[in-house]
């Protein structure tokens, strides 16, 4: 057994006892109130399911493991240069809750290159797709064929006890994460440079190779995507591709079938296709005013003719968050210290600038404030990454940590098939008319 697996495996059992003694004494305890604008607006904020690598505060947004982004780009090993965390580091936190040693990360670097051999088939099926079909499809194709690979498929169909579910989950995770940079960069070169592929350097660091498959040598570049992989990686269970993949895993699905589940739900609009939306509106924005360097002023005037037209800010707003998102100002600390003089850059903190005002006056919106996806593309474009429909895969490759972490966390605990229950208008009706009568006879 690995040196990671074993401690993991120790740290399973000890919570899953602490657990089961929570249960026995509390099990009955009411923990939230289920209210009728929830039932039908998206379970926002119901309290129904645990997610222990990471927790979103609506004031202090994203903390892993009790860990914020400032104290984790301090905490966590870094890359050779010594400036931007390996996102290694924080996997193996979110696994085990430990802040690893420069060895143990180093370890886990060596591991996943071991493991990072992509089945021939993969990029077989990749090939059989028009080169224009979206990178998301891509991704979400590719991890769904890697499926023949499964550990947990394999011994699931061997009989395996529920106590050892969580081990081929790990091999299957380990696996996955270390084989999707080489996937992604794969779908990026085929897409966009004609199939001329790059091979990886075994002597990086997984966001460093991972920079290099891309095509970029830039060492800052290398440094964005260790930062990119960190701040993107978890954003606690409740959003869609994190929940998509814990509900597809509750019913013991493998995670590659999990993951895939996952990764469509990134692709929506509304999550993570979203950072390609927001570097987007600000292209049209500037081709709009006819030049790269728009005043304040300027930018006031466009954001409300996108308003009055009835559509949003891209990059604005957040379903739990009440402050600016941390992993944005993570990535405006990244542009201040490795960026000069941007002018997508100073775009953005423009927009920054004046957006939340706007926002606020129109006395509807609840959070003003930039999310993550408000500052990703002015980086990638800097460095000259501007194939904007390629940016939620980045996405997905940073996502998979958490979601695949968590998701060895749900088997380790046996947690259960996910299945709430649902009603109808007519239900909801007939316990309003019941709930009348009880005030009239009361």
């Amino acid at each position: 057994m690995d040196l990671l697996k074993q401690k993991f495996n120790e740290k399973a059992i000890a919570l899953r006892n602490e657990i089961s003694d929570i249960l026995k004494e509390y099990g009955d305890l009411k923990v939230d109130e289920v209210k009728l604008k929830q039932v039908y607006g998206g379970a926002r904020g119901i309290k129904s399911m645990v997610w222990e690598t990471s927790e979103l505060d609506p004031i202090k947004g994203i903390r892993f493991r009790g860990y914020s982004i400032p104290e984790l780009r301090d905490a966590l090993p870094k890359g050779k240069d010594g400036k931007e965390p390996r996102p290694e580091g924080l996997f193996w936190l979110m696994l085990v809750g430990e802040i690893p040693t420069e060895d143990e990360v180093d370890w886990l670097t060596q591991e996943w290159i071991k493991r990072s051999k992509v089945p021939e088939h993969t990029f077989k099926v990749l090939d059989s797709l028009p080169p224009n079909t979206h990178p998301m499809t891509q991704f979400t194709v590719a991890i769904s064929a890697m499926q023949s690979e499964s550990c947990f498929s394999q011994r699931y169909d061997e009989g395996l006890s529920k106590a050892d579910f969580w081990d081929p989950t790990y091999e299957d995770t380990m696996n996955l994460i270390a084989r999707l940079p080489r996937v992604a960069a794969y779908i990026y070169r085929r897409s966009f440079f004609n199939g001329d592929h790059i091979q990886p350097d075994t002597s990086l660091d997984w966001a460093g190779n991972f920079a290099h498959m891309l095509g970029f040598e830039n060492d800052d570049f290398k440094n964005l995507m260790r930062l990119y992989m960190v701040i993107h990686a978890d954003h606690e269970g409740g959003n869609a591709s994190a929940h998509t993949t814990h509900l597809i895993g509750s019913t013991l699905s493998d995670a590659y079938l999990s993951l895939a589940g996952g990764m469509n739900a990134l692709a929506g609009p509304l999550h993570g296709l979203a950072n390609q939306e927001v570097i987007r509106w600000i292209f049209n924005m500037l081709d709009a005013l006819g030049t790269t360097k728009p005043t304040k002023e300027e930018i006031a005037n466009y954001v409300n003719s996108t308003l009055e037209a009835g559509q949003v800010i891209p990059g604005y707003g957040h379903a739990v968050l009440r402050e600016p998102d941390p992993r944005f100002i993570a990535q405006k600390r990244f542009a201040e210290e490795y960026i000069k003089g941007d002018d997508i850059v100073e775009v953005v903190w423009k927009v920054f600038d004046v957006v939340p005002g706007i926002l606020q006056e129109l006395g509807k919106v609840k959070n003003p404030w930039p999310n993550v996806d408000a500052h990703s593309g002015a980086l990638l474009v800097h460095y000259g990454l501007k194939e904007f429909n390629f940016y939620t895969v980045l996405f997905g490759v940073s996502r998979t940590l958490g979601v695949l972490s968590a998701l060895c966390w749900a088997r380790a605990l046996g947690f259960p098939l996910e299945r709430p229950k649902s009603v109808t208008t007519t239900w909801v009706k007939q316990f309003l008319a019941k709930q009348k009568e009880a005030i009239v006879k009361g």
